[in-house]
This record gives C-alpha cells, structure tokens and sequence, in this order.
C-alpha cells in the first residue's frame, strides 16, 4: 500500500482532516504529521515532519499545508532529498512530477477551496515522471545538495574572462576550473534547448538590449523599451522582412500604428460550410498557398486532404473541435484535437462550454479547455480558443479569457460564425487588455469581409483575423477592384 505523509497547520487543519479522509477512501495509507487541531502552530516544524518521513522512505510522497504553502515549500526543501513543490492548480501539479519528480507538494489552504484541493492531490499522486530528460535534469537537482564538482580545492579562482568570482560562474562565465563531466552536461543542456526556450532567451535579451532603441531604429522616450511594444510608426518594410523568415503572425496593437497593405499573413483562409466539396477545399488551398494566407481552417473531416494538397508549402492547416456549440464534454475535444493532429492539423480552435461559463463556473471552463491545451502541446499545435462573443457579456468575456490565460491557451478568439454575431472591433479590444502582458493572441473572425474591417480588426488588437473573403481582401488591399458579391465561401 502507498503511504502519504500528510501534515498542516492551524490555517491548513480543516482541509488537512478533509485530504485524508480522500486519500483513505482511495485506499492510500495516510501518516498524520499534525497539527491535530486548530490552536496556532508554527509550520516550519510540522513541514520537517513530513519532508523527513519523505526522505527516509517512511512514506512515499508527503502533502503540506498551510496558509499559501509558500513558507512549507521552502521548509520542506531544507531537508536532503526532499524536492518539495507548491501546487496551486492541475498543471503545476502535473508538471512538478511529470517535469520535476516532487515528492512532497505544498497546498494553500487560504487559495484554493476543497473540491479542486481534492483534483491536485490526485493529479500529483497519479503523474509520474518518466522522460529521460526530466530524469536528468531531476538528477542534476539532487547533486547540488552535495556541491557541484570542481577540479582544484580553491575556493576563489580568475576566470578565462579576466574576472574573479568566489563561485563557479560568479562573473557569467563557464570557467576552467569546472570538471570536464560538468562542463559536458552544461554543453548537453544548451543543445537540448527546444524552441520555447530559445525563444524565451532572444526575448530576454531584446528586452536589454531594447533600452536605447525601438524597433523602428529611433530613440525610445517613452517608458517602455522598443522591444517590448511599439514607441514609434512601424517600418513595413521591417515588417515584410520579419514575414520573409518566417513569422507566421505580426503584433500590432492600434496606438496609430500604420498597418502593413501586405495583410495576407494575418489571414486565416476559412471554409467550415457542413456542404464543402472536396474540389472547394482544393480551391481554399490553392488560393491559401498563392496568396501567402497564414493558415486554412477547415472541418476535421478535411484535415487529412487539406493537409496532403498543402504539403510542402509555409501554410498551416487549422480545424475546430467542440464545434460550433461548445457543447461537447472536455475529453472528447481532447480526442478531436488528437486525432486532428495526427493527421495534419497544426492549429486547433476549440469552442468553449458557453453554458458553464454563463453559470459562473469557470472551473469547468479551465478543465474545458486546459484538456485541449495538453493534446497541442503534445502534438506541437497551437491552440485557439473561440468565446463566442456574441453571447457573453463583457464580464463573461474577460473570464474567458483569464481561464485561457491559466490554461496556456495560445491564442483567444472572438467567435464561430455560426453564432447571432462575429467580431466586433470592441469585443477584440477587450479581448486584448484582458490578455495583455501575456504572449497570447487575439483572433477576430465573423463578419470580417473588407479591408477596412480587417484593419479596424488590427488596430483594436486582433494578431491573427479569420474570414472566408480573404482573396477579397488582399486584392483590395493592392487597390484590385472587386465586385460588391466577391469575396471567399466560407461561413465566416
């Protein structure tokens, strides 16, 4: 039998008393560390109770509680061996095992109510950590309980950079005096960096060096640095560069920016009609691929040919899942989006629970959509996620979008086209505030059929529009003259 043990001060007790009774009716075996009432206490003591029957073995995970489980996850690392993390929703709890193997998990009994407490402390227990690079790293962790190993004995030591540190890399440099088996992993880390990571590090140092100049080559005299939003008119010219190596999407947030006539990047060329021939979603494709649109979205049954007819070009296919009502339980979305994936797709957008949200409970709506957000980060897609705007009220909407923002959705999106409105202007820059400061984009559609919508669209905040009239609007934007019945097929 599995043993857990489990301790908690005065603010943790209640929900201490309520986690046991759960693990025990799961047939775990509990060890009460205490506090075994309400009368105030001091958590340090009782977190080291429980970190040590961890490292000993006495038990096999150990569960902490207190206040914000800040101070008992510090606690609890003291003691070797012990790899103590603060779970505060399902991901972290899934990522501190899957990602970190913890074997000790804080809980805040002031944060988090009882019901999803009950969700963590599963998910943590029934996750495992199984990847070799996790393991790795998880092994790396533990060898800095005993030092990191070092060739000569002195404590002080030049760097190859000319500099002087007490510690290894003091002054940012790998330096000579670092074992050749530690220097092999350092190298082996760096070459194991995915593209998120890269990412992240080119954005970090953007943000340094972005201090004296903003990306139109001017001075920056606002507060903000270039890097991080606009100071100045934007450079088309720049911008058609940025496209050319393969930016699939722009940001350009209003603030009078000029918006670039080359909007085909932006344009996600669209035909969900339930009556779409195969010969018009040949034509969607062709017209995708001559024009440079960022993606097709079609229906999951034209995934696997949209795919094949786009092979080898820079277009991506996109489909919808829980489509167009939202309706569908959270796990049989996930299943649509595997599936969808495997046979090409590499954007998902899903609907969410529009009833649930409307009943105020956005639990249900994160585990709606945090279950699709899983299935793309598995298969390496980008997930959508559609509101459906005409139907919420402002309130609703940022709810929305703050459960998309704790689910690491890439994107939120304004609407189906199958609902009593599209986009509104309005409804994309509320959309946009509300997921300001994240990485996050914001993707307008329904009802978008001219240039100048298209751009009202960019302006309020939109990075990625989805219309059926996108050859419409490009030709417009290149001053083609268009009929007033021109524009795309699809229900957008």
């Amino acid at each position: 039998m599995r043993k857990i043990a489990i301790g908690a001060d005065h603010g943790g007790f209640q929900l201490k008393q309520l986690l046991s009774e759960h693990l025990t009716a799961r047939g775990i075996g509990v060890i009460d560390c205490g506090t075994f009432n309400q009368e105030a206490c001091d958590y340090p003591v009782i977190a080291n109770e429980v970190a040590t029957h961890v490292a000993s073995g006495k038990s096999d995970a150990g569960v902490m509680i207190d206040g914000a489980g800040i101070g008992s996850s510090m606690a609890a690392n003291k003691v070797p061996g012990v790899r103590a993390a603060l779970c505060y929703d399902l991901s972290s709890a899934r990522n501190s095992r899957e990602h970190n193997d913890a074997n000790l998990m804080t809980l805040g009994a002031g944060l988090i109510g009882p019901a999803l407490a009950k969700q963590i402390v599963d998910v943590f227990l029934d996750t495992q950590c199984t990847a070799e690079r996790h393991l790795r790293r998880v092994a790396m962790i533990d060898a800095l309980e005993h030092g990191v190993e070092r060739s000569g004995g002195d404590a002080s030591h030049a760097c190859e950079c000319g500099g002087n540190s007490g510690t290894m890399g003091g002054c940012g440099c790998i330096d000579s005096n670092v074992s050749v088996s530690t220097k092999q992993q350092l190298e082996n880390e760096l070459t194991d960096l995915s593209e998120a990571d890269l990412q992240r590090v080119a954005d970090r140092i953007a943000a340094m060096l972005g201090s004296g100049a903003t990306a139109s080559g001017g001075d920056c005299t606002g507060p903000e640095c270039g890097f991080c939003r606009p100071c100045g008119p934007v450079d088309p010219e720049q911008l058609r560069q940025f496209v050319a190596m393969g930016a699939d999407r722009i940001v350009c947030r209003g603030n009078g920016c000029d918006v670039p006539k080359e909007i085909a990047g932006y344009i996600d060329h669209t035909l969900l009609r339930p009556d779409a021939t195969y010969e018009q979603i040949e034509t969607l494709c062709n017209e995708a691929r001559d024009f440079g649109f960022a993606s097709v979205c079609v229906n999951p049954c034209q995934v696997k040919r949209s795919a094949s007819i786009l092979r080898g070009s820079a277009v991506k296919v996109c489909t919808v899942v829980g489509f167009p009502l939202g309706a569908n339980v959270a796990e049989v979305k996930a299943l649509e989006a595997r599936r969808a994936i495997r046979e090409g797709a590499r954007e998902i957008d899903m609907v969410i629970n529009v009833g649930a949200l409307k009943s105020g409970d956005d639990e249900a709506i994160y585990r709606d959509i945090r279950c699709v957000v899983e299935a793309c980060m598995d298969g390496g897609a980008i997930c959508k996620v559609i509101l459906e705007t005409a139907l919420l009220t402002n309130e609703e909407k940022t709810r929305a979008c703050i459960a998309a923002r704790r689910a690491r959705a890439d994107f939120v999106k304004t609407s189906t086209g199958f609902g009593p409105g599209g986009a509104t202007a309005e409804d994309v820059a509320l959309m946009s505030e509300s997921v300001k400061g994240t990485k996050m984009g914001v993707k307008a559609s329904g009802g978008i059929r001219s240039l100048d919508e298209a751009t009202q669209m960019i302006r309020a905040g939109a990075t990625r529009l989805g219309v059926s009239a996108g050859v419409r609007i490009v030709q417009e934007a290149k001053g083609v003259t268009v009929s007033s019945n021109g524009g795309g097929d699809g229900k957008y």
